[in-house]
């Protein structure tokens, strides 16, 4: 049995796609304008709560893999990565409201990569939506939070057409 098998049991539910939404309106695919004002405010505060929350969903399931387990030295040190976004101050000057907001973006979709990971949930990374049985999928190569490459299960259909073409 592999870890991330032993890893089934959630103390919660979590939606990681309600997370995926918030993450979206800071790190777009596409170059579109953030939010500013009040509205990165409420963006940040709720990115916040989100990383929050599930840190110790995260934690619980990572505790229990074996202590050697790959998955879960990755998922630890996410946590810590996560802890440190928490306790860092957005700092002074123009942008660093937005910086520190992606920063927590980037954190957050690091979780949530972790928590899917651990809890054997398939979720397409391009679209956000579960990748069910009978869906037709291709192995699409991506960069991590840490910066290694991660290669996740992607739609068919949401693959780059460049990817598709290798």
């Amino acid at each position: 049995m592999t870890g991330i098998a032993q890893a089934s049991v959630v103390t919660s539910l979590v939606d990681t796609d309600t997370m995926r939404g918030s993450i979206a309106l800071l790190l777009p695919h596409d170059a579109v304008q953030p939010p500013t004002g009040e509205e990165l405010a409420t963006l940040t505060t709720g990115l916040r709560g989100h990383v929050m929350s599930l840190i110790p969903q995260v934690e619980r399931l990572a505790a229990q893999l074996p202590e050697d387990d790959v998955p879960r030295y990755c998922a630890k040190a996410c946590i810590d990565a996560a802890r440190g976004k928490l306790a860092s101050h957005i700092g002074t000057g123009s942008g660093t409201e937005v910086a520190y907001a992606r920063r927590l973006a980037r954190v957050l979709g690091a979780l949530c990569d972790h928590y899917e990971a651990l809890t054997a949930q398939r979720v397409c990374v391009a679209c956000g939506r579960e990748i069910r049985a009978t869906d037709i999928t291709v192995p699409y190569d991506r960069v991590s939070a840490s910066g290694g490459t991660i290669t996740s299960p992607v739609h068919a259909a949401c693959a780059p057409r460049p990817y598709l073409a290798r």
